[in-house]
């Protein structure tokens, strides 16, 4: 039995309808879509969880594992001709990995509901190994279906960004160094807020499943609370 896809995306995205408790123990015919059901609102939480963390202030920047880092053409490491070094002094880097993870942000909250469109379009090959798999097996699962389509959604505001930045001592070091290209520059912020956005999703899946109460998600608990 396959999951109506026509839901709702708001409906998604707040929730949904609860599905009992008492219906994981339900007959073998219907378990395939149970925890087709069950993964869903396992990504659903993590994406939730992700995107509440990542779009706080400074959300990406304080991240370890969601981080935009420099390019190295805009002083990622201690490499670079001299000009390039004095422009690039310490103060200006953070200053500029700051905005970075700033335009990061902005991208993925404009880009948010491809995530949720995704998990609602996900194909579940195996429901159970999914959720007997490892802490971020969902996650990987959902990672492999988006590809390229949520580099692709950010992309446009990665870019709308890029231009809302007004720091003269930012905007003199990106004419400053030389051969950095905007575009590069644009899809390579891009790609690494893809990646960080599934590695939040993961930690957020690992930490779900772990202590599946904290959701307060009845059929959540049910399946992880006595995983642990």
């Amino acid at each position: 039995m396959a999951m109506d896809i026509g839901i709702s995306r708001r409906r998604f995205l707040i929730g949904g309808a609860m599905l009992p408790a008492a219906a994981l123990a339900a007959c073998a015919g219907s378990l395939r879509y149970q925890l087709t059901d069950v993964i869903r609102r396992l990504l659903q939480a993590s994406s939730q969880r992700a995107f509440t963390a990542l779009l706080a202030p400074d959300g990406f920047l304080h991240d370890e594992m969601a981080r935009v880092n420099l390019p190295r053409a805009l002083g990622g490491d201690a490499g670079g001709n001299v000009l390039r070094a004095l422009v690039l002094t310490e103060p200006v880097r953070r200053r500029l990995l700051r905005q970075l993870n700033q335009v990061a942000a902005r991208a993925a909250d404009r880009a948010a509901p491809v995530i949720a469109d995704a998990i609602l379009d996900m194909p579940v090959i195996d429901a159970q190994a999914i959720i007997r798999g490892g802490p971020t097996a969902a996650s990987l699962v959902l990672e492999q279906h988006v590809g390229d389509s949520l580099f692709r959604a950010l992309v446009p505001g990665v870019d709308e960004a890029l231009r809302l930045f007004d720091d003269k001592a930012l905007n003199d070091a990106l004419r400053v160094a030389t051969g950095i290209d905007v575009s590069a520059l644009r899809d390579d912020v891009a790609h690494q807020t893809a990646k960080g956005i599934f590695r939040a999703m993961g930690r957020e899946e690992a930490a779900i499943r772990a202590d599946p109460r904290n959701t307060k998600d009845p059929v959540l608990i049910a399946v992880f609370g006595g995983r642990r």
